[in-house]
């Protein structure tokens, strides 16, 4: 078992998701699945009759963060965060946007103080939490404002999905397709690639990362025929960037990037938006990608889908993506614990 001197802090999630299935799931099978110590912040009656209603033979303990590795081996260590919250598998209920964003929060403060080695997020529904204020596009965003809140700085986060397969990061993450070209600027991709080449070398152990950037438009523009974003934005971003030894090839016209022989020739992919990069990494690794945050002062993982109301207390949901999650943030956070 992989196991790193503090533990990770989980998130809780939409409780009436499959955030805390897949958590009590990895639990259970955290030997086979060779799962490093971590606890949730959640509500322990909300975890205790989750694992009821699928029939896991699961304890639940609650605990202070401090004494998380020396529960895990016997039980599911649980930092009751929030109020009590009523298990309503699969049945969205807003009352509960508190206690989500207060266990992100706490989870984040929790690595800030040095109790926890890092934040591994469990899938929120954001329209749930609007009513209760929250403001931000989506976890990586309010991730950002959190780091600014307890380090006092503000980052500017960056999206990167990871499977065996294929690395993407979206340079526009969570905003409508026709604001795209709009939001695309050359300071915008100049702050995305160079903070994923920062923190590939820093935290991946990659020495020299090779970025390859895909065009906006199809094929690129081709010659401005289709759009000229590619040569009047694109380009210029990435001539600058070579002039500062950053290792990027492109643009590249991003329906030739993705078959096998192309993906051996870098170690990331960069797009220009969200579905561009991320419907080629869900496809080629589902199952087993992970979403993490880079540019943080801090290491957040998370697995790479939703909250799956049609599949919560139900027992058929996967648990790949997660347990890679943890163990992903385990080696990012500790790089000495593989």
């Amino acid at each position: 078992m992989v196991h790193i001197p503090k533990p990770l802090a989980v998130t809780s999630g939409e409780p009436a998701g499959i955030g805390p299935d897949i958590t009590l799931l990895a639990w259970a099978n955290r030997r086979k699945l060779q799962l490093p110590y971590f606890y949730i912040r959640s509500d322990v009656s909300l975890l205790t009759e989750r694992a009821r209603q699928l029939g896991l033979k699961v304890l639940v303990q609650e605990c202070d963060a401090t004494e998380a590795n020396a529960v895990f081996d016997k039980a599911l260590p649980v930092v009751q965060t929030g109020g009590s919250v009523e298990d309503t598998p699969g049945l969205e209920n807003s009352v509960t946007a508190a206690t989500v964003l207060s266990s992100i929060e706490q989870a984040v403060a929790d690595v800030n103080s040095g109790v926890a080695a890092a934040v591994v997020t469990n899938p929120i529904n954001k329209a749930a939490l609007y009513s209760h204020g929250f403001e931000h596009p989506g976890h990586t965003e309010y991730l950002g404002a959190l780091a600014e809140k307890y380090w006092g700085t503000r980052p500017k986060p960056v999206m990167l999905i990871a499977g065996p397969d294929l690395m993407v990061v979206p340079v526009t993450i969570h905003i409508p397709i026709s604001k795209v070209p709009t939001s695309l600027t050359k300071e915008l991709i100049l702050d995305v690639v160079r903070t994923t080449d920062k923190d590939l070398k820093t935290r991946f152990g990659i020495q020299h990362p090779r970025l390859a950037i895909c065009g906006l438009n199809p094929h690129a523009g081709e010659s401005g025929t289709m759009g000229t974003e590619d040569r009047e934005v694109i380009a210029p971003a990435l001539a600058q960037l070579q002039s500062e030894g950053v290792r990027v090839s492109g643009p590249h016209p991003a329906d030739t990037l993705f078959h096998g022989d192309a993906r051996k020739t870098y170690d990331c992919a960069i797009g220009m938006y969200h579905d561009q990069v991320l419907i080629p990494a869900k496809t080629l690794g589902f199952d087993e990608a992970v979403n993490v945050t880079l540019g943080l002062p801090f290491v957040r993982t998370s697995p790479d889908h939703g909250t799956a109301y049609s599949l919560a207390g139900t027992g058929q949901v996967k648990i790949d993506s997660f347990a890679a999650a943890l163990r992903f943030a385990a080696v990012l956070a500790d790089p000495s614990a593989t």
